[in-house]
């Protein structure tokens, strides 16, 4: 009994000291330990040229993008080099997300089916592919040149589609059918064609923005006589029109008193015409 005693606790000392391995620290936001190892990391790429200019000395930018390698299992460079800020919002390459879904494991590669007439609007593609564990044959939506003539896709400025009409119809045609087949794939992002093509423009915000920018300053308003010009009837008239009259309260006012004054001035005129008459009647003969 005394050596099964004596054993135990030979054991657990020994377990006691036993270096612990510690864990694997994960970069994120879900400890402290995690988050500090999400910031030396994302100091470390802020540093390299190779990644896009977005990045550069952008720590942020850098957290988001390993966050999204970690929760994608997916190397950071790739993952980097393939998600852009496009408008604020960030966006995958439609490349990265063909290439993710072929090698997922779940489905066969994608493959497209055209529609239509080449050259029409009812130019289109289909984008499907294999699932392996059933053999089902899942296809996405169909894309047409007529709706991305209705959504606005075609017409704006530097679009795309006017000029690779094919690869477009390709592109949109995979990144419709991943979203709807296979949604985790993409983590809810869009791809950067489409970010482009949908982004709408607020014109409120940039009238808002552009606002105050420039100091208002009145121009001083042109003489109404340029001097050493000799002023015409024409210009007589044209001042006479455009004046304004003005009413003033004093002249309102002294109209009352006008009216008060005029039996006194009668009066006095009468007493001065009075020794003017007899004046007259004086004279000889009378």
């Amino acid at each position: 009994m005394a050596n099964e005693i004596q054993t135990v606790e030979t054991a657990a000392e020994v377990k006691a000291a036993a270096p612990q391995t510690k864990r694997d620290v994960i970069p994120g936001f879900g400890s402290i330990e995690s988050f500090e190892a999400l910031q030396r990391m994302s100091k470390l790429l802020a540093t390299i040229d190779l990644l896009p200019a977005h990045y550069h000395n952008n720590l942020g930018n850098c957290a988001i993008a390993l966050n999204m390698a970690t929760r994608m299992n997916a190397d950071v460079m790739m993952v980097a080099q393939n998600l852009y800020v496009v408008y604020g919002n960030p966006a995958w390459s439609s490349k990265f997300m063909i290439a993710t879904f072929n090698q997922c494991g779940k489905y066969s590669s994608i493959h497209y089916k055209e529609t239509g007439k080449k050259g029409t609007d009812s130019w289109g593609c289909i984008a499907w592919a294999k699932e392996l564990a059933t053999g089902e044959i899942l296809e996405g939506p169909e894309v047409t040149i007529a709706i991305a003539k209705a959504e606005g896709w075609y017409s704006k400025n530097g679009s795309k589609w006017q000029t690779m009409p094919a690869q477009m119809l390709r592109y949109r045609a995979a990144a419709w059918f991943i979203r709807t087949t296979a949604p985790e794939l993409s983590m809810g992002l869009q791809t950067v064609d489409e970010v482009v093509d949908s982004e709408p423009i607020n014109i409120t915000e940039e009238i808002n923005a552009n606002a105050n920018r420039e100091e208002f300053i009145p121009e001083a308003p042109a003489p109404a006589i340029t001097p050493g010009h000799k002023a015409t009837m024409a210009d007589l008239d044209k001042a006479e029109k455009e004046a304004v009259p003005v009413e003033t309260p004093a002249k309102e006012e002294a109209k009352p008193a006008e009216k008060k004054e005029a039996p006194a001035k009668k009066a006095a005129a009468e007493k001065q015409e009075a020794p003017q008459q007899e004046t007259l009647m004086e004279g000889p003969g009378f």
